[in-house]
């Protein structure tokens, strides 16, 4: 199944509260935008993929919508279906690409097939998929108003951004869990914000308000201090900046740095990635949790595919998808109880609307 045609745009789309506005250490942001990549082939099947546009936190040049005409003439007549091959040749040196059109390759596959991904990666083993809310930094009073409203809304599980000062992030932990107590699962996210030092007192700080794990507190190549940390404190540590690669993953579980891997398709490569990543980290006893951009419905539809057919998902994945304004998915996902349902549809099992498409647009290679 060759590919025939391929085309870009960019979109964004605001946030809304409670996610908006989500102040990370870096900046805050009340919108969401994303690549979005569209095959075409010879058969008349159409693919999508999507990358975030994630620039203001990883120094990146902001992407235009006209980034097909770089990389058309490496996909025009490729087997849609040799995703494999995407790595395997290194078509692309940037894994956000790379991941948008290996997402693509897989909807295309699954349409060929008449099946939904989860079947073409192993078969399902959860029909719904828990997500966790998120809360950027926030006072202490709002993160405790914003905690009760979301145990109200059914969620379990709160992601709480840091990394500012430990002061700030100690104080939102305590705040929370003095609203709230137990009923929601505490996860604190401080983006590789702390030296080591600074990084096992706050841990140490943090191990009365038992926290599900504290999730990349150094920068990312400082994989032997993350090792020592975590025999030298109660509170479980997580890794997401540093999980990019199979050998930056291997690396990790060798050295037992991390209680949790975070993988996600723009930083690994794509879906098919995450999904090793997972089995890896099966094998060595370390749980996965499928970490989130401000993904749209196509990156969501991709992560339910990934979770509902790897056992090692089994805790709650990073979910902003609540705090869009809109989505350009023709039936957008409803979260109950927490959770997503998978979608059966053949592919990603999501259908893009174009006329919302066209309303969120602000860049195109056409």
């Amino acid at each position: 199944m060759r590919i025939t045609k391929v085309d870009t745009f960019t979109i964004d789309v605001p946030q809304k509260p409670p996610v908006a506005p989500y102040q990370s250490r870096y900046v805050a942001t009340s919108r969401t935008g994303a690549l979005l990549v569209r095959l075409e082939t010879e058969k008349g099947l159409v693919g999508w993929g999507e990358a975030p546009q994630l620039m203001a936190f990883h120094n990146r040049t902001p992407y235009t919508g006209r980034e097909a005409s770089d990389f058309r003439q490496k996909l025009i007549g490729r087997d849609a279906t040799a995703i494999e091959s995407l790595y395997a040749d290194k078509l692309f040196t940037d894994p956000y690409l790379q991941s948008a059109v290996e997402m693509a390759c897989w909807d295309l596959l699954g349409k060929l097939c008449g099946q939904p991904l989860y079947r073409l990666l192993g078969g399902m083993v959860r029909e719904r998929v828990a997500v966790a809310c998120c809360m950027g930094i926030q006072t202490s009073e709002k993160a405790a108003e914003i905690a009760r409203g979301y145990v109200a809304a059914g969620f379990g599980t709160l992601k709480m951004k840091g990394g500012r000062r430990a002061e700030e992030d100690l104080g939102m932990v305590r705040a929370i869990r003095e609203a709230v107590g137990d009923k929601l699962k505490l996860r604190v996210d401080p983006n590789t914000g702390y030296s080591p030092e600074a990084a096992l007192q706050l841990a140490r700080d943090f191990e009365p308000y038992e926290l599900e794990y504290f999730e990349q507190p150094m920068p990312d190549d400082l994989i032997d201090d993350s090792a020592r940390i975590r025999k030298l404190t109660k509170t479980p540590l997580g890794l997401n900046e540093s999980v990019t690669t199979l050998a930056s993953v291997q690396e990790i579980l060798c050295k037992q740095a991390a209680d949790v891997l975070l993988p996600d398709t723009y930083q690994c490569g794509g879906l098919w990635a995450c999904k090793l990543i997972g089995d890896w980290s099966a094998a060595a006893g370390v749980t996965c949790v499928f970490h989130c951009a401000h993904d749209f419905g196509l990156k969501t539809a991709a992560m339910l595919h990934v979770v509902a057919s790897s056992p090692n998902f089994p805790l709650a994945n990073d979910c902003t998808y609540y705090g869009l304004e809109d989505d350009f998915i023709t039936e957008p996902f409803a979260i109950e109880g927490g959770c997503i349902a998978v979608p059966h549809g053949p592919g990603l099992g999501v259908t893009v609307d174009e006329r919302k498409l066209k309303k969120y647009l602000v860049g195109s290679s056409l």
